[in-house]
């Protein structure tokens, strides 16, 4: 009986196989002017704002695909088209070889590449092919949220600070891609969500449906470290963002298509969706490395940070301002242990795991890339993490799935705060706070990257302004006990300094001239403070500390 089926497995597979994965790219987009005329018929007015905050000038991948072009491929013989990016220009279809190889001789093909390697011959490689599998301190406060066992994911990392500022992701958007999110619109732990609208809608696009409250019970556990609320049990990072829910891996159908190529453009796709509507933050908790097919699976080598498609569409995502997290992946105890995709993109964010005490989750992938970048970025709670299931029960739950969506929402907190900086300056800003940044001789940089991040420090480097027209100005002394002076230029005029805590409050505000130049800190408690002096022509920042 144990050969029968053995039998039917191989007979089974080759059938499965014999239909093969290719990206169809095109020449060009012919209706771009008309995009370019009204870029509301493509994108949302909050697609635009984002752009022109940070200086993001509408280019090609903006415009829409061809429609009579995906018509005509999908109208070909034997050809079916799963997935499509209007950012790479092309289509994912399925077909035999040859029916794939025909689609060459319209007029329109630029390329065509196979997802199995080994079809492309010598001819150049536009993108690349995968498995794609979900991996598995305060002086005043605003808020104060009864955390439970879910505090310390967020106390590690310094976030209660800025939920206690009432920074806690209100005005951001946040775009989940993942397996599925069933009993979201059910479970106790998303009515705060849906009784306050912050959930926006979404898309499944394993089934090309509508219905996102559906799929694998993954999804729903990552939403839940970031918008999940059931007081004195879980608090997720960005209690007050809102969200779109975008299925893209499919981890419910059976063979042979579980593990699929599809998967990587289905990621692209909606990460496209999620730039139309407006989103700030894309997060994802799935890897790509390898497939059912081991034909189509990548290699170390791919991990060079735009080879892949689905980090193809990460890096556009990025220039488009949006921050993009992923998961680092939980191959750490694999004979491949490295960072996947799109976690190794060059400008995404890649976030390992590491326990409760900030030591090193032995199942969390490592670096460096390929070429040899610092991968994983940034690391966060992914060991007994605190997360609801679909019937609402809090648990906990291991992997940096979690670990990911938990700095994903922290992100949204810290850019509600600093709502001026771009996705660049958000990610600098995350980087620089690390505890691994300035020292990596302190832990591991293959494991730890750039370490765990302090989104307290973050948040006042970035009230920070090193924009220096002048180099002559002397706050003194520093540290001080009941004043500091300013030494200013003689040809200055009239400045503002003012004085922050450490949390960005403003403790302290005057006019200083050369006259003048003199402020008492007596009022003020012992302890570390910045300041920032301006006027219509220069900023200039520092810190001082009051014994």
């Amino acid at each position: 009986m144990r050969k029968v089926i053995v039998f039917l497995f191989l007979v089974f597979s080759l059938v499965g196989f014999s239909q093969e994965e290719a990206w169809v790219y095109f020449k060009d987009k012919p209706n771009s002017a008309t995009f370019f005329s009204n870029p509301l018929s493509e994108l949302s007015q909050r697609a635009l704002d984002r752009r022109t905050v940070q200086g993001i000038v509408l280019d090609l991948k903006d415009a829409p695909i061809h429609q009579s072009y995906i018509d005509e491929i999908s109208n070909s013989v034997g050809i079916a088209v799963k997935a499509k990016s209007k950012w790479l220009n092309c289509v994912h279809v399925r077909g035999s070889i040859a029916d794939i190889k025909a689609l060459k001789s319209l007029p329109f093909v630029l390329n065509i590449d196979f997802a199995d390697k080994a079809l492309n011959g010598s001819s150049n490689k536009i993108a690349a092919k995968v498995k794609s599998k979900a991996t598995n301190k305060t002086k005043e406060t605003a808020i104060t949220y009864n955390y439970g066992n879910s505090a310390n994911q967020i106390q590690m990392l310094n976030g209660h600070l800025l939920h206690q500022l009432n920074y806690t992701g209100s005005g951001k958007i946040i775009a989940v891609l993942d397996s599925g999110f069933p009993g979201v619109d059910l479970a106790t732990s998303f009515k705060r969500l849906r009784d306050n609208n912050q959930i926006l809608g979404g898309y499944d696009y394993v089934n090309k449906s509508t219905n996102y409250f559906s799929g694998n019970y993954h999804g729903t556990s990552v939403l839940s470290t970031m918008g999940g609320y059931v007081d004195g049990q879980l608090i997720g990072t960005a209690p007050d963002a809102k969200y779109y829910l975008f299925i893209t891996e499919d981890a419910v159908s059976a063979f042979p298509y579980s593990e699929n190529p599809v998967e990587e453009s289905n990621w692209v796709e909606a990460a496209e969706e999620a730039d139309r509507v407006g989103a700030d933050i894309i997060t994802s908790s799935l890897g790509y490395f390898g497939y059912d097919n081991p034909n189509y699976s990548h290699t170390y080598a791919d991990m060079t940070g735009n080879f892949a498609f689905a980090s193809q569409g990460a890096n556009v995502a990025f220039d488009k301002g949006i921050v993009v997290v992923a998961s680092a992946g939980n191959e750490g105890q694999q004979v491949e242990k490295h960072v996947g995709i799109p976690a190794e993109a060059k400008n995404v964010i890649a976030v390992g795991a590491v326990k409760s005490d900030e030591s090193y989750a032995l199942f969390s992938s490592i670096g460096p890339s390929y070429d040899n970048r610092v991968k994983p970025d940034v690391m966060a709670q992914g060991q007994t993490v605190v997360v609801s299931d679909i019937q609402g029960n809090i648990g906990t739950a291991n992997g940096t799935s979690f670990s990911c969506p938990i700095t994903s929402g922290m992100l949204a907190c810290l850019w509600q705060a600093l709502p001026t900086k771009t996705a660049k300056q958000i990610k600098e800003l995350l980087v620089q706070s690390s505890d691994n940044f300035t020292d990596p001789a302190i832990k591991s940089r293959t494991q730890f990257g750039f370490g765990i991040p302090d989104f307290n420090l973050a948040l006042a480097n970035g009230l920070s302004v090193n924009d220096f027209s002048k180099t002559d100005f002397v706050v003194y002394p520093n540290p001080t006990f009941d004043s500091i002076s300013v030494s200013l230029p003689n040809d200055s005029g009239s400045k503002t300094i003012a004085i922050y805590t450490i949390l960005g409050q403003k403790v302290l505000e005057k006019n200083i001239t050369n006259q003048s130049s003199t402020i008492s800190l007596k009022s003020l408690n012992n302890g570390t403070y910045f300041y920032k002096i301006e006027s219509k022509d220069f900023s200039k920042s520092g810190k001082i500390i009051k014994q």
